[in-house]
């Protein structure tokens, strides 16, 4: 193999860091791979974490022990997640958005995979101390924004269903009291998804009175399985008392006037405490 200068390590280490976030790569992965010693490869990481610091590019971490190597997690400044869901906040209050029935319509932004790729990182962020094994969210429109946010913490996604199906197996099935008005509904999660014992971030794109999340968190319980956090895109004002407590949106829907078709719609108040912070 020809001999393999700086820039081209840089540019490879990278690459494979940012494709496998919050995944420990050991020093011996790199030095077989371009034939470095670990004192070269170590002055390469403290270059990276460098650039990475200085653009807000995220967070690089070395990790000691006999499995330690480097770590690449996409944490956004305080700033720039403030900035991020601000954008956002403006973009749902748009004139248009304002569906039948006082909800908003958010489908063009969850089908955009730069958005959720953004949402994601910002969500992970919060919840990596956390160590969830994997990112628990509802069918259907949840999916987007949950898969971003296990991507960026390096663990699988889980789909609790309306139904259960033939194709997943033995499946575990409980009511749960859905939206304002409390209707009963069921929730469906098959037995081999999850282990006893493991631990999951709640994740969904909108929350009214929290009752899915209520749901979610009662399905956990069914397989010894504990719960770190919960999390959504877009909660609402009001009720102001939810069906489950200590979840984090990431925007507030303040409300909305369907004679003048309007939104109200501002970034939580942590992101902007955060924000202040890190001015």
């Amino acid at each position: 193999m020809d001999r393999i200068r700086r820039n081209e390590r840089l540019a490879a280490m990278t690459r494979i860091l940012v494709e496998s976030p919050n995944k420990i790569v050991t020093l011996g992965t790199f030095c077989e791979m371009f034939g470095a010693a670990k004192s070269t490869l170590s002055e390469d990481i403290d270059i990276l974490r460098n650039v990475f610091a200085q653009f807000h590019l995220g967070q690089l971490d070395t990790v000691t022990g006999a499995a330690g190597g480097v770590r690449y997690r996409p944490v956004p400044s305080a700033e720039d997640a403030y900035a991020f869901v601000k954008d956002l906040a403006q973009m749902l209050s748009a004139p248009g958005r304002l569906l039948p029935g006082g909800f908003v319509y958010m489908a063009d932004i969850l089908a955009t995979p730069e958005l959720m790729e953004k949402m994601g990182a910002v969500i992970a962020a919060q919840y990596y101390r956390a160590e969830p094994d994997f990112v628990l969210t509802m069918e259907t429109k949840g999916i987007p924004v949950a898969m971003m946010t296990a991507k960026a913490l390096g663990v699988p996604m889980v789909i609790v269903r309306r139904d259960s199906k033939v194709y997943e197996g033995p499946a575990v099935n409980i009511n749960y009291l859905s939206g304002s008005g409390g209707r009963v509904e069921t929730m469906s999660l098959s037995r081999r998804t999850v282990r006893e014992g493991q631990r999951a971030l709640i994740v969904d794109d909108f929350m009214r009175a929290g009752g899915t999340a209520r749901g979610m968190v009662d399905m956990m319980r069914e397989f010894s399985v504990t719960v770190v956090g919960v999390c959504v895109m877009a909660a609402t004002q009001e009720p102001v008392k939810k069906r489950i407590e200590g979840v984090k949106s990431l925007l507030v829907i303040e409300g909305t006037d369907e004679a003048d078709n309007t939104i109200s719609i501002r970034p939580a108040a942590w992101l902007a405490s955060g924000a202040e912070k890190g001015k």
